[in-house]
């Protein structure tokens, strides 16, 4: 089925996604071939929709974003069957105070000195497009109904996509 979503709706299934699968592909230089990407962990997403990420001043993803700000994520949780595509803006803050909000002690692992490291940056996407794939009743029910459909010949409604209209 396929269903957009408009503004608070789409808002909430945006941020209901993200939280739900939280690791995103971030795609940088999104004219060049081949894309640039990587896998990163949200440390935030905020009312308004803006996902937040830590990440190195001295990261080929942070140059490149100084170059050319537009990023496209992805997510994606195969167990549940749901699947988010973002386009936004990139922004890159040294903000101490935004810096200690987002630390989690998981990003030590890349920081020598901590979240006072001077290479630790955060990167707000403030998403400008996204479309969504996502199941509405559960993987197994899903399943269940995809094999109704094979056996019998039919077609069936297993799940909903659309484009989020932020």
């Amino acid at each position: 089925m396929h269903k957009d979503l408009n503004n608070k709706e789409a808002l909430a299934k945006l941020i209901s996604l993200v939280k739900d699968i939280n690791v995103a592909v971030f795609v940088t230089e999104l004219t060049k071939m081949p894309l640039q990407s990587r896998p990163m962990n949200v440390q935030d997403i905020d009312d308004q929709g803006n996902l937040w990420f830590i990440s190195s001043a001295r990261s080929n993803k942070n140059f490149e974003i100084l170059k050319d700000d537009h990023v496209q994520l992805f997510f994606a949780n195969n167990s549940s069957s749901q699947y988010i595509s973002i386009y936004g803006t990139a922004t890159i803050y040294k903000d101490q105070q935004i810096i200690d909000e987002l630390w989690t002690p998981v990003a030590r692992a890349w920081f020598e000195e901590g979240q006072k490291d001077p290479a630790v940056t955060v990167i707000k996407v403030t998403p400008s497009d996204a479309y969504y794939w996502d199941t509405k009743d559960g993987k197994i029910i899903s399943l269940i109904k995809m094999a109704g459909s094979a056996i019998f010949g039919t077609t069936s409604d297993v799940g909903a996509k659309g484009k989020l209209k932020l």
